[in-house]
C-alpha cells in the first residue's frame, strides 16, 4: 500500500518547489525591510522633537521691571542681580608648630580680641628644648668671658713659680749630668747610670721649654681668633634660645585680627598640624574668623548686563531673610576677567553699613542705581518702593517668570493691588529684572528662553 503508484503521485503533489518557496520570500523581506526603515524614521523624528523641545529656546516677550521714583520720570535701578553675603576677608587661624589642643578658648559665633588667646597646645616638649638652649648660652658666655678676661695675676705667679723650680731642678740635673759624664770617661759608673744622668737632664730642659711657653701665653693671654669663634657660639646659642622661646609662645595661638569666629575646627585633645592635613587626622587650622563689618556681596553679573556696571556704582542690597530692610552698597570690586564657561563677570558690592541680621552666605539681592542716582543711594529708604509690572506677567496669581542668563526663573511674590497702571507688587521683586510677558502655559522653571526679535 505505502508503495503503490497512486500513493506516490500523491506524495509528489504536496511537495513544495523550492524556486516557488524562493519567490514567496522575497515579497516577506521587502515589508520587513520597510517596516524597519518605517520604525527607524519615527523614532529618529521623535528624538528630533524631544530634543527640540528640551533644548530649543522658546522665544518670549520680556519687560524690564523699573523702580518708580517720585518726582522723577527716569528709573531709579538700572540692574538688580541676586547674589551671596561674603566677608571681605575670610581668615583661617593655623598654627605655627605642631601639637596637641590642650584648651580651646572659643565658640562657634564668639567675638574676639586682636591679640587674644583662642587655643593653647601642649608644651613640655618645646619648654623642655629652651631650657637646653639657655643651659647651653649660659656655658658660652661664661667661656666667652673667661677669654675675654685674660689669666688671672694668680695663674700667672703660680706658672712662674713652676718654671723656677724646674729651673732649680735643671741646674741640679746639670751638675749631676757632667759628673757622670767625667766617671763614664773613666769608666768608674755603669752605662745605665750614665743614660739615667742623661735622661733626667734633657726631660728636665724640655720641661722648662714648656713651662716658659705656657708663662708667656698666660702673659699674652688667650688669641684674638679663639676669642671670635667663642663670640660666634655664644651668637648662635643665644638664636637658639629666641627661636625656642619664639615656639613656646606659638604653642598659645591667638586672633590675629578682631572679628567673629565663624568656624570652629578642632575640640580639646585633638592635634594640630603645620603640614599634611588628612580627612580624619591633624587639623590644617583651628578656627575661621572674619571681621563682619567688612562684609561684601559677590554677584556674577551676565556679559549682557556688564555695561550698565561701573566701579563705585551706588547700590541697594536686600536679603531674602529680611525683606522689608535695605542696605547701602557700593561696587568695590570688578573682576579683570569673565568666566568663559558661564559668560558672566565677578562683581563685589561693599555694604557700607551693616548690622548683625546680616551674615556671611545669605542670598542677597543687589539693586544697582544709575549715575545720577548716587545722591538717593546716600539716604536709601527703610523698604523698596512698590512695583508695578503688566497683569500678563503673572502666572497663577502669585508667582512670575523672570529671564536669568537665558532661562526662565520662576519668582513667588505677593500682590499689594491691581490698579490702572499695573498690578503694584509688595514682596519678591526689588527692581531690575527682566519679566517674561504671557509665559506660554507649558514653560516650565528654568527652561531655556530667548528674547523675541523686535
Amino acid at each position: 500500500m505505502a508503495n503503490s503508484p497512486d500513493f506516490n503521485r500523491e506524495l509528489d503533489g504536496l511537495r513544495i518547489d523550492p524556486s516557488d518557496r524562493a519567490e514567496r520570500r522575497k515579497p516577506r523581506k521587502l515589508a520587513t525591510g520597510w517596516i524597519v526603515a518605517g520604525v527607524a524614521i519615527l523614532a529618529a523624528l521623535g528624538a528630533w522633537r524631544i530634543s527640540t523641545a528640551l533644548f530649543a529656546a522658546i522665544e518670549v516677550d520680556v519687560h524690564r521691571v523699573v523702580l518708580p521714583r517720585a518726582g522723577s520720570s527716569g528709573p531709579a535701578i538700572v540692574l538688580q542681580a541676586a547674589g551671596y553675603v561674603v566677608p571681605h576677608y575670610r581668615i583661617e587661624v593655623a598654627s605655627k608648630v605642631v601639637g596637641r589642643v590642650k584648651w580651646m578658648g572659643v565658640e562657634k559665633g564668639d567675638k574676639v580680641q586682636g591679640g587674644q588667646p583662642i587655643v593653647r597646645l601642649e608644651d613640655e616638649e618645646y619648654q623642655a628644648r629652651l631650657t637646653e638652649s639657655v643651659g647651653s648660652l649660659q656655658s658660652w658666655t661664661a667661656r666667652l668671658a673667661e677669654l675675654e678676661a685674660g689669666s688671672r695675676p694668680e695663674e700667672i705667679e703660680r706658672a712662674a713659680a713652676d718654671l723656677e723650680e724646674a729651673q732649680a731642678q735643671l741646674q741640679q740635673a746639670r751638675i749631676e749630668f757632667d759628673r757622670a759624664n767625667g766617671l763614664n770617661d773613666e769608666e768608674l759608673i755603669s752605662k745605665s747610670e750614665f743614660d739615667q744622668a742623661r735622661y733626667r737632664w734633657d726631660g728636665l730642659v724640655n720641661r722648662v721649654a714648656s713651662l716658659r711657653k705656657t708663662l708667656e701665653l698666660l702673659r699674652i693671654g688667650p688669641r684674638q681668633e679663639e676669642i671670635d669663634s667663642t663670640a660666634a657660639e655664644v651668637k648662635r646659642a643665644e638664636g637658639m634660645v629666641a627661636y625656642n622661646r619664639i615656639i613656646v609662645d606659638a604653642t598659645v595661638i591667638r586672633a590675629p585680627v578682631t572679628g567673629t569666629v565663624l568656624e570652629r575646627n578642632v575640640e580639646v585633645g585633638e592635634l594640630v598640624t603645620t603640614g599634611f592635613v588628612g580627612e580624619r587626622g591633624a587639623k590644617g587650622y583651628v578656627i575661621a574668623m572674619a571681621d563682619l563689618n567688612d562684609i561684601q556681596v559677590e554677584l556674577d553679573i551676565s556679559q549682557d548686563d556688564f555695561a550698565r556696571i561701573f566701579m563705585n556704582q551706588k547700590a541697594i542690597v536686600a536679603t531674602d531673610a529680611y525683606r522689608d530692610r535695605d542696605y547701602t552698597g557700593e561696587v568695590v570690586e570688578i573682576s579683570p576677567e569673565a568666566d568663559r564657561q558661564k559668560a558672566t563677570v565677578q562683581v563685589k558690592v561693599q555694604i557700607l553699613e551693616p548690622d548683625e541680621l546680616i551674615r556671611p552666605e545669605m542670598n542677597a539681592n543687589v539693586s544697582f542705581l544709575a549715575a545720577s542716582e548716587d545722591r538717593r543711594a546716600g539716604t536709601a529708604p527703610a523698604s523698596a518702593p512698590r512695583l508695578r509690572i503688566p497683569s500678563v506677567a503673572i502666572v497663577d496669581g502669585n508667582s512670575v517668570f523672570v529671564l536669568v542668563q537665558g532661562k526662565a526663573v520662576r519668582r513667588p511674590i505677593r500682590v499689594m493691588r491691581t490698579t490702572s497702571e499695573g498690578v503694584e507688587i509688595e514682596q519678591g521683586l526689588s527692581g531690575g529684572e527682566d519679566l517674561i510677558l504671557s509665559p506660554p502655559a507649558e514653560l516650565q522653571d528654568g527652561d531655556r528662553v530667548t528674547r523675541k526679535e523686535s
